[in-house]
């Protein structure tokens, strides 16, 4: 069996009298790819932050590659060679293209292996024309692919996602599948998403969640077979 790159162990979140993850166990292991899917409110994106270091867990712990990471700031968790994308881009408008990525790949990295990442990366994002045009000039799916670059730049060894596809054209949704199955080939990811169309196209395995708990996890056909999840969370027509 592949390394376990990342575990919760009874991760619970409250906030008040409200549970928003409830007793959550969890594992993945290295080069899986795993979706987190749910309704609104279901609490898949309070697991992500918790994971993430954007919440600390109430009770609970998180391991990455059998450390102990619980209530770590996401700069801490980074610095482990954890790359991750939140729903608020971490980006400069201001800068180029090349200048984002480069900057990403710098914090890691002395100043000829960044340059050579950052070339890489863009040849790879096929981002070549744009490359010298300031990031708050982009189309939104344009956006969205540099900010996995700045991610995967890096190379990191797990990545974390929250709805990566949000708001991009067929086209754009297209490129990022193939970049995540390119980047899966050597790293763990999680996504949390909504598009079920991109899941089928990305996922192997899913975790469904539900008021808190996991309610299902198995192979990405299974669960959209699954009656319960497709009335329920997903709808008759999914």
């Amino acid at each position: 069996m592949a390394e376990i790159v990342l575990e919760t162990r009874g991760l619970t979140k409250r906030f008040g009298g409200v549970t928003a993850s409830d007793n959550v166990d969890f594992t993945l292991r290295a080069r899986e790819l795993r979706c987190l899917i749910g309704p609104n409110g279901a609490g898949k994106s309070t697991f992500f932050k918790c994971v993430t270091g954007l919440h600390t867990p109430t009770t609970g712990e998180v391991y990455m590659r059998g450390q102990d990471t619980t209530g770590w700031a996401p700069h801490q968790i980074a610095s482990l060679g954890v790359g991750i994308k939140t729903q608020v881009p971490s980006v400069m408008d201001a800068l180029s293209v090349q200048e984002n990525i480069w900057l990403a790949a710098r914090r890691f990295m002395p100043v000829a292996e960044a340059n050579r990442r950052t070339r890489d990366m863009i040849e790879r994002l096929r981002l070549g024309a744009l490359a010298r045009r300031d990031l708050g000039q982009l189309a939104h799916g344009e956006r969205q692919r540099v900010e996995l670059g700045m991610v995967a730049v890096a190379d990191p060894w797990l990545v974390l996602l929250d709805e990566p596809a949000a708001g991009m054209s067929a086209e754009d949704v297209e490129r990022m599948t193939e970049i995540l199955h390119e980047l899966n080939q050597t790293t763990a990811i999680v996504i949390v998403e909504h598009d079920m169309q991109f899941i089928r196209a990305i996922a192997s395995t899913v975790t469904v969640f539900h008021q808190g708990r996991v309610l299902m996890e198995d192979q990405v056909d299974k669960v959209m077979a699954d009656a319960t999840v497709r009335n329920v969370y997903l709808g008759k027509a999914a």
